[in-house]
C-alpha cells in the first residue's frame, strides 16, 4: 500500500509503499490556531482527494482538546503519544468485512483430505506449468479456495456462521432487509428471482430494455412476457419507459391485446422488471416508478447491474431500487428486488454479484426465496469473489465511499467540461470535433450557464443540473415529466459528427465503430460503440487525470482524420489482416463507411425495427422447446423473406450492442401472417446490417440470435 504525507502547502505527496496512513506535521510547539488551520486544510484534501484511507490522529493525550468537532469526527481512531501506546494494526475491528476476518484468521490444514484437489495450492508445485500459474497468481489465493467442507465458514446456500454474517452486512450496506451474494453474475442472479417469484403461465411485465438473462428467465419459468416499450433518441440510444406506459390502464390494455395473455393462469401481473439505469446512464425517478407500476403489480424487481455504487452519493439520492431507509418500507408497499454486479463499476472480482430484497406485498420469504437461489447457485463458490463482494461493500461503506465516488464524479466531470471546451474551440474555428452528450447550458441559480463554465463542485452535488428537462432539445427524448429521467454524470457518451438535430444524417459524418478502432490500436477501449456514440465508463478504479489520454487520443483521430493518414500507420491490425483497405486513408474509409451508412438507411431502419412491439405467435418456452426438440430451420434472410407461413424466431434476435431483444423466442419477423418482407422493419434491418458488414470487413455487426456464414445471416426458425 502507498501511504501520503502533507507538506506545509498542504498537498498531497505519495510515499514510498511502506505506510498506509496520513502524515500531517503537528508539533507541540505549534500554536493552535495553525493547528487547526492546517487540520481543516488536510480534511478538505482527504475529501477531495478520493483516497479511501481510514484517518488516524496521532497525538499526546491533551494535544487533540481544542480541536474542532467536525475533524474529531472525521478520525477513525486516536494514537496516544506514550511508551505503552497501543500498535495501529488491528485496532479498528471495522475496517474488515466478517468472511474476510475469518479466511484470514484461518491458518488452514497442513493435512487436508477434501476439495479441491490442488490442496491450497500444493498440486501446482509440481509441474512447470503448474508452478507458473501458482507464482503468478499468488499463494494467498490458491490457499483461501476452500471446499465447503471447511465448516468454519458456513454456507452460500444455508446462510449460515460467517458467511450469513457477511450477508447481513450486505444488508446494512446496500440499504435492503436481506442481500445474497451470488458468484454467477446479475445474470444468474435474474434467473434465480424470475424463479422464485413466477410460475409457469403467470403474467411478467418486461422493460424491453432487458438484459439477455431476462429472456432466459422467462424461458425458465415458462411465464408469460407483456412487454413495457422503452423511447429511442436520434442516436438511437434507449432511455426509460414513458410514465404513461407504467400506468394501471396502459399495462391493463397492454395485457387485453397481448395474445398470449389469454392463455394465462392469471390475468393479474406478478412480477415487473426495468433496468434502472438504461445502457447509456439514464436513470429513473425511481419512486416514481414504484408509484406507478405498484398500482398493478406487487413485486417489483430492478437490473441495477451498472449501478451498484449508487446508495454512496447523495446526487443519486432516490433513483436505485433501495432508496431510503428500509425500515420505512412496509407490508403496504411492493416486495422490491434489487440486482447488482459489485464488479462492473464497483471493486468485485468478475463474476461477483448481489441481490437485494425489501419485503413488502406478497413477499417471497427467505425460505421459498433459498430453494430458488439453491436451485442456481453452485455447491463448490469460488471464496475469493465472494470476499470480494464483501470487500467492496466495506470500501463504499461510509465517508470513504463517498469520497470515492465524489472523486470519480469529479473526473468524469473534468473530462466532460474539457470536451465541452474543445467542442466549442473547433466549432468557432468552423471544424468539427467530438461531443458528449450532455446538455449545451444549464441554468443555474436562475441564469443560463455554459455546461463548460459550471462550477464543478455543483455538477458532483446538484442532481436537477443533470436531469432531463422535457423542453431541452439536446436528449432528443420526448414525453418525460421534469425530474423523471437522470443522466449518470459517470457514464459519458462522446459523440461523433453525423446526426441532424432532426435524427436525419448530416451531409458528413464519421462513423464511431472507426473512431473505435483507432483507439483500440492506442490500447483504449470503450465499454461499446454504436453508429455515431461511444460509451465510456468512468469507475472507482479511474485514476486522476486518466481522462487526458482518452482526450488526447481523440485530438490525435481529428488530426489523423483531417490528414487523411494511411490506414497502415493508424490502425495497422486492420489494414494487415484486410487487404481490401489497401492504399486506404483514414478519411477515405470514414468517408465510404458514412456513404454507405446513408445508402442503407441503417439509422432510420433501426429505428422503425424498434418502433413498435412484435407480433407474438408463442411464448418463449414454448420456442425453445422446439429449439430443444430440433422442430426448427436455419434460414437466410431471403429465405426467410420468402417464406410461405409464417416467420417465427426461434432463438432472441439481439443486436450488440447493447444486446437489447429486436425480436424474442416465438416473436415472427412479419407483423401480420401475410404482410410480406415490405412490411417487415425487423427484417429490413437485419439486411442493411448484412450489406454493410459485406462491404466493411473488421466492422462486421456482432447479432446475438444470428450466425454468419461467408457474411450470408442466418436465423434459426420455428418450423
Amino acid at each position: 500500500m502507498h501511504g501520503y504525507t502533507i507538506d506545509n502547502g498542504v498537498r498531497l505527496r505519495r510515499l514510498a509503499p511502506i505506510t498506509h496512513a496520513f502524515q500531517v506535521p503537528m508539533h507541540h510547539e505549534t500554536n493552535n490556531r495553525h493547528k487547526r488551520r492546517t487540520l481543516d486544510a488536510f480534511l478538505d484534501v482527504l475529501r477531495a482527494s478520493g483516497i479511501a484511507l481510514p484517518p488516524f490522529l496521532s497525538a499526546n493525550p491533551l494535544a487533540d482538546a481544542d480541536l474542532p468537532p467536525e475533524a474529531l469526527a472525521w478520525m477513525r481512531d486516536f494514537i496516544r503519544l506514550h511508551p505503552k501506546a497501543a500498535p495501529v494494526a488491528g485496532r479498528d475491528g471495522n475496517l474488515l468485512p466478517p468472511l474476510f476476518t475469518a479466511i484470514m484468521a484461518f491458518q488452514g490444514h497442513e493435512y487436508a483430505w477434501h476439495t479441491p484437489g490442488h490442496a491450497g495450492g500444493n498440486a501446482f508445485l509440481k509441474s512447470p506449468a503448474g508452478r507458473a500459474f501458482y507464482h503468478y497468481f499468488g499463494e494467498s489465493l490458491l490457499r483461501s479456495d476452500f471446499s465447503i467442507s471447511v465448516g468454519r465458514f458456513g454456507s452460500l446456500l444455508d446462510h449460515s456462521g460467517p458467511m450469513g454474517e457477511s450477508e447481513r452486512y450486505l444488508a446494512r450496506v446496500f440499504g435492503s432487509h436481506r442481500s445474497y451474494h451470488v458468484t454467477s453474475g446479475s445474470s444468474e442472479s435474474n434467473r434465480i428471482i424470475l424463479a422464485a417469484s413466477v410460475a409457469r403461465g403467470q403474467i411478467v411485465l418486461v422493460d424491453r430494455n432487458c438484459h439477455k438473462s431476462v429472456k432466459h428467465g422467462i424461458v425458465m419459468a415458462n411465464a408469460i412476457p407483456v412487454y413495457l416499450p422503452p423511447s429511442r433518441n436520434r442516436y438511437g440510444m434507449i432511455g426509460p419507459i414513458c410514465p404513461e406506459h407504467l400506468a394501471p390502464e396502459t399495462i391493463a390494455a397492454s395485457i387485453a391485446q397481448n395474445a398470449l395473455a389469454a392463455r394465462a393462469t392469471d390475468s393479474r401481473p406478478v412480477h415487473a422488471i426495468v433496468t434502472n439505469p438504461t445502457y447509456d446512464g439514464l436513470i429513473y425517478n425511481v419512486a416514481r416508478v414504484e408509484e406507478l407500476l405498484g398500482r398493478s403489480v406487487d413485486r417489483l424487481h430492478f437490473d441495477e447491474a451498472w449501478f451498484g455504487y449508487a446508495r454512496f452519493h447523495p446526487l443519486y439520492a432516490g433513483r436505485f431500487a433501495m432508496h431510503g431507509d428500509p425500515r420505512d418500507h412496509g407490508p403496504a408497499q411492493p416486495t422490491v428486488f434489487a440486482v447488482q454486479s459489485t464488479h462492473k463499476l464497483l471493486t468485485a472480482l468478475s463474476q461477483a454479484s448481489m441481490i437485494h430484497v425489501r419485503d413488502g406485498r406478497n413477499p417471497v420469504e427467505h425460505a421459498r426465496f433459498n430453494e430458488s437461489f439453491m436451485m442456481h447457485a453452485t455447491t463448490s463458490p469460488l471464496y475469493p469473489i465472494i470476499v470480494s463482494n464483501e470487500v467492496s461493500a466495506a470500501i463504499m461503506d461510509g465517508r470513504d465511499g463517498q469520497a470515492l465516488l465524489t472523486g470519480t464524479i469529479a473526473e468524469a466531470v473534468a473530462f466532460r467540461q474539457a470536451m465541452a471546451r474543445l467542442h466549442a474551440d473547433f466549432a468557432a474555428q468552423g471544424q468539427w470535433f467530438f461531443n458528449c452528450w450532455q446538455p449545451d447550458r444549464v441554468r443555474l441559480d436562475g441564469k443560463s450557464v455554459s455546461f463548460a463554465e459550471v462550477p464543478t463542485r455543483d455538477l458532483q452535488e446538484r442532481p436537477e443540473l443533470w436531469t432531463l428537462a422535457p423542453e431541452a432539445q439536446w436528449h432528443g427524448f420526448t414525453n418525460f415529466p421534469a425530474d423523471y429521467v437522470m443522466l449518470d454524470p459517470i457514464k459519458v457518451t462522446v459523440t461523433t459528427p453525423g446526426i441532424g438535430a432532426d435524427g436525419g444524417l448530416e451531409q458528413t459524418g464519421i462513423p464511431a465503430p472507426l473512431v473505435a478502432a483507432y483507439l483500440n490500436a492506442r490500447g483504449i477501449v470503450p465499454e461499446k460503440s454504436a453508429n455515431f456514440t461511444l460509451l465510456f465508463l468512468f469507475s472507482v478504479g479511474i485514476a486522476p487525470g486518466q481522462w487526458q489520454t482518452l482526450t488526447d487520443a481523440l485530438l490525435a483521430f481529428k488530426k489523423d482524420y483531417d490528414a487523411d493518414a494511411p490506414l497502415d500507420s493508424t490502425i495497422p491490425e486492420l489494414a494487415r489482416v484486410h487487404v481490401e483497405y489497401a492504399g486506404f486513408g483514414l478519411r477515405d474509409l470514414g468517408e465510404s463507411m458514412f456513404r454507405t451508412m446513408a445508402e442503407l438507411r441503417l439509422t432510420e431502419l433501426m429505428a422503425e425495427a424498434f418502433a413498435q412491439l412484435p407480433r407474438p405467435v408463442m411464448t418463449p418456452a414454448a420456442a425453445y422447446e422446439k429449439l430443444v426438440r430440433n422442430e426448427v430451420a436455419s434460414r437466410s434472410l431471403s429465405q426467410a423473406a420468402n417464406q410461405a407461413a409464417d416467420c417465427v424466431a426461434a432463438t432472441g434476435i439481439a443486436p450488440y450492442p447493447p444486446g437489447i431483444p429486436m425480436l424474442m423466442p416465438g416473436e415472427s419477423l412479419f407483423p401480420e401472417p401475410d404482410s410480406g418482407p415490405r412490411a417487415a422493419p425487423v427484417l429490413r434491418y437485419l439486411q442493411a446490417l448484412e450489406a454493410f458488414d459485406r462491404r466493411f470487413p473488421g466492422f462486421g455487426h456482432e447479432t446475438h440470435g444470428v450466425a454468419v456464414e461467408q457474411g450470408t445471416y442466418r436465423l434459426l426458425c420455428v418450423q
